[in-house]
């Protein structure tokens, strides 16, 4: 006999009732994950996100390899992630930097795959802008509209394919760090499958950080101000605000840490994932400091940026040589000036004028994108890593 539930909505309980009816309940919009839920023949109380196969959708083809081999391990119902975080959690623990490098070497042409979804279309813009740049003879209003129409539909597509590529990053991580052999067209397929969820996530983490960064600029901004004002009161304010900024970004970087995991890996709608992202990034707190979830995400991110600034320094260095004393004249005269603003407009006017992207730069664009699956599957790793301690 089919297992029978009964719904609590608004206080009201509602049933015994199938599967298959609670099903047409939630299509209806009539019951929510939220919502309180039991077995008919238990008086336990849980949440009708935890009613098998209600709101979790059926994972995609590359993860039930993992769920079987969970099964086996009398992990009976996990997630893929559950299955690989039992892999990776037996002692003796391995290195994330190792294993992380393990992956990606192993699975380097999938995830240069992966990566391809977003090289190819900033490829082609930035070819095609060198172009129309240099072609003599070119009329400039068509040279402006070719170029501007096709740069727009470049980067549509790179956003358009993004949500594919950080899934995907996900689902070829933890099926590889449980020595799995995957097809690439398999993990495409198990990525498209998550496209709305992980696009909308995506649009919310990255306007939050905008937002932010945004704040961070004025407050940067009202600091100096406060220091050619010479007034107490306005600096004490610039710097809370300060204060206050670099607290709300380690909040909210805490709170989306492991989005993508929980997102994709879990199954989770956006909200449950970012609830449980915050739960894994704090968790941890019976171990020493620099083995908690947060500040070893907190490293990876560190080490991730550290490289792409020595990277990009040392691509990028005769731009900056040639720019430099042009900045270093204008913070010798800023603190004198009678006008700053009319003097940083004269600096700003001075520089040179805009240039296509020289192909080193478009090459450090493309080994920046070769690199980056690095940072997903770092986080992939932590993830399984730090599950069954939270739990």
């Amino acid at each position: 006999m089919a297992e029978q539930w009964i719904i609590r909505v608004q206080g009201k309980d509602y049933g015994p009732t199938d599967l298959e009816t609670l099903r047409e309940w939630k299509a209806d919009g009539r019951v929510l994950a939220a919502n309180q839920a039991r077995r008919a023949d238990l008086e336990h109380w849980q949440t009708a996100a935890e009613i098998p196969g209600l709101f979790r959708a059926e994972p995609p083809p590359v993860q039930r390899g993992v769920e079987a081999r969970g099964s086996r391990a009398e992990f009976s119902g996990a997630s893929a992630a559950d299955a690989a975080a039992a892999t990776l959690s037996k002692p003796p623990r391995r290195n994330l930097l190792i294993e992380t490098f393990r992956i990606y070497f192993r699975g380097f042409f999938k995830f240069l795959g992966l990566s391809l979804l977003s090289i190819v279309p900033i490829v082609c813009a930035e070819l095609t802008s060198r172009f129309i740049y240099t072609a003599p003879g070119v009329n400039v209003d068509l040279r402006t509209l070719v170029a501007g129409a096709f740069g727009l539909c470049m980067i549509v597509l790179r956003l358009v394919l993004l949500p594919v590529y950080v899934a995907g990053i996900q689902i070829l991580s933890a099926e590889l760090a449980t020595g799995q052999r995957i097809g690439f067209l398999s993990v495409l397929n198990g990525a498209v499958k998550y496209w709305p969820r992980v696009a909308g996530l995506s649009i919310f983490v990255y306007v939050i950080f905008v937002l932010l960064s945004a704040f961070g600029i004025f407050v940067v901004f009202m600091v100096y101000a406060a220091g050619l004002a010479a007034s107490v009161f306005f600096s004490v304010v610039a710097l809370s605000l300060a204060v206050l900024q670099i607290w709300l970004f380690c909040r909210f970087f805490a709170f989306v840490l492991f989005w993508q995991q929980f997102a994709v890996l879990e199954n989770l709608p956006a909200y449950h994932a970012l609830g449980e992202s915050n739960r894994l990034a704090h968790s941890g707190r019976s171990l020493v400091w620099y083995r908690r979830p947060l500040w070893r995400g907190a490293l990876i991110v560190s080490l991730w940026a550290a490289l792409l600034i020595t990277i990009a320094t040392f691509v990028l260095w005769p731009k900056i040589a040639a720019e430099w004393p042009l900045f270093r004249d204008l913070l010798n005269q800023l603190p004198g000036a009678q006008d700053p603003q009319a003097l940083v407009q004269k600096t700003i006017a001075s520089l040179p004028k805009e240039q296509p992207a020289t192909f080193s730069e478009i090459g450090f664009g493309v080994l920046q994108r070769i690199l980056q699956p690095l940072l997903g599957i770092a986080f992939v790793v932590l993830y399984l890593d730090s599950k069954p301690d939270a739990e």
